[in-house]
């Protein structure tokens, strides 16, 4: 069953009379109503697109959060190939709140490292909602090390809301994990693509996504704190969370404007959610053709053009 968000009700509304019309017309109690049918469909098709066209900062962030977005999982299914995942930091334990593993990517070794969040109530718990403890992050940085070794890529699938904020994460060291992983990103002397499918947090999001290219999903956010967590920092006041979004500038169009993504990958009208299997294709040729860009590179220059991405964000605007 379709979950809407609170701004898509004129959607809702229009789309749940083509549903009543449409068991009316199956149930044999109406005659002549397919009429009625496809002008009603028209009609929310063209108010979804018209809605999805303006969407403000904070319903692009209602949107990324969509329960029914696909999630990491849904992707790696959808895009690689003979997956093997892979368990343990060898230091300290499993994090399922990070998969990773290694597969093909039509036809190509890859190395994949995504946050799951889950896509049920038990798989939520499972995953930890996509937020990561230390050892995930390690677990990370173990598969980099692998695929830099074999001379595979690696490819990042970035949707976090953040590093996990608990106790025990951070008498693991939760800092120095997330820096050790950003730093084997950096590190890296194969290329490494990131894609941003709902929410790049913090650095729980930076310590995957230091790639030599960083892509982001049309309806994407990417920020440096949550805009909730702003609000309640800036203002005290977590219920102006809409005015922090509007103001940190977290959407896709502002961060390709600024140099810190490389590509906004297009979604299906009315976002991920609606389409999954069109989102997927969209982002897999995306991911091939960042892979094409920097094929026949060799080490020291992918390792250099990585470094000079980074440090020109911030020096120049357009």
């Amino acid at each position: 069953m379709r979950s809407y968000l609170d701004f898509e009700k004129p959607v809702a509304e229009l789309e749940a009379k083509v549903e009543e019309l449409r068991a009316m017309a199956e149930s044999g109690n109406a005659v002549a109503i397919a009429e009625d049918i496809a002008r009603l469909e028209a009609k929310a098709s063209e108010a979804l697109k018209d809605l999805y066209a303006g969407l403000t900062p904070w319903q692009k962030t209602q949107v990324a959060r969509h329960p029914q977005r696909p999630h990491c999982l849904d992707y790696i299914n959808g895009m690689i190939t003979e997956f093997v995942a892979f368990a343990g930091d060898r230091k300290f334990g499993e994090d399922e709140a990070i998969v990773g593993g290694f597969g093909r990517f039509r036809g190509e070794s890859i190395c994949v490292i995504g946050h799951e969040k889950g896509s049920s109530t038990e798989a939520r718990l499972k995953h930890n909602f996509g937020m990561a403890r230390p050892e995930g992050y390690r677990k990370a940085v173990r598969l980099m090390e692998m695929a830099d070794r074999f001379d595979i890529p690696v490819l990042a699938l970035v949707d976090t809301a953040g590093a996990y904020p608990g106790i025990g994460a951070e008498e693991r060291g939760q800092a120095e994990a997330i820096a050790r992983s950003t730093d084997a990103c950096l590190g890296l002397s194969v290329p490494n693509i990131a894609v941003i499918l709902g929410e790049g947090g913090s650095g729980g999001a930076i310590a995957l996504a230091t790639a030599n290219r960083v892509l982001m999903l049309e309806h994407a956010i990417y920020s440096v704190i949550s805009p909730e967590g702003a609000a309640s920092i800036l203002w005290r006041d977590s219920t102006k969370a809409q005015d922090a979004a509007t103001n940190m500038k977290i959407t896709a169009v502002d961060l390709d404007r600024f140099g810190i993504i490389d590509k906004i990958v297009p979604e299906p009208v009315g976002g991920a959610h609606r389409e999954p299997k069109t989102a997927i294709a969209a982002t897999a040729d995306a991911i091939a053709d960042a892979l094409s860009e920097l094929r026949g590179l060799d080490r020291e220059t992918v390792r250099r053009q990585r470094r000079d991405k980074f440090l020109a964000i911030g020096r120049s605007l357009t």
